[in-house]
C-alpha cells in the first residue's frame, strides 16, 4: 500500500535579496576599481596644461625610478614586455601604448622601451604626464 501526499511548494522565488546583493557588489567594484588602476609608486612628470582626449584602449608601461620595467603591475624584463605587448597587438591591431616613466627614471630606460616599440611596429605609443597647475 503506497500513499500519495499531496504536497504543494511555492515555487515562486524573490529575487529581491539578490538584487540588493548584486546593486552592493556593483557600488564596491565602482568606488574601489579607480583605485586599483596605478599599483606602481610612480611620480609622473609635469607638462603643459591640456591633456589629450581619446577614447583608445592602451597597454599601460611604466619605469620606475630605479629603471625597472611593469607591464600593467607586473614586473618584466623590457624584452617580454615587448613581446607580451606584440602579442596583445595580434587580437587589436589598433593597439595603443602609453609609456609613464617617473620623474626620477633615467631618460635611457625610458626611450629604450619606446624605441623597442617602435622596432616591432607600434606607431601608436604615448608618454603619460601630470598637467602643469596654473
Amino acid at each position: 500500500m503506497s500513499r500519495r501526499h499531496s504536497c504543494t511548494s511555492d515555487a515562486n522565488m524573490s529575487l529581491t535579496p539578490m538584487i540588493d546583493i548584486m546593486t552592493t557588489l556593483l557600488a564596491v567594484f565602482m568606488v574601489t576599481t579607480p583605485m586599483l588602476t596605478s599599483g606602481i609608486d610612480i611620480e609622473l612628470p609635469r607638462a603643459g596644461t591640456s591633456a589629450m582626449t581619446g577614447n583608445d584602449h592602451a597597454i599601460q608601461i611604466s619605469v620606475d625610478a630605479r629603471g625597472n620595467y611593469y607591464l600593467l603591475n607586473q614586473q618584466l624584463p623590457r624584452d617580454e614586455i615587448v613581446k607580451r605587448a606584440v602579442a596583445m597587438r595580434g587580437e587589436n591591431p589598433n593597439l595603443a601604448i602609453t609609456l609613464s616613466g617617473d620623474t626620477h627614471a633615467d631618460y635611457g630606460a625610458v626611450m629604450s622601451m619606446m624605441g623597442k616599440l617602435k622596432d616591432v611596429g607600434f606607431q601608436r605609443v604615448g608618454l603619460r604626464t601630470k598637467l602643469d597647475d596654473k
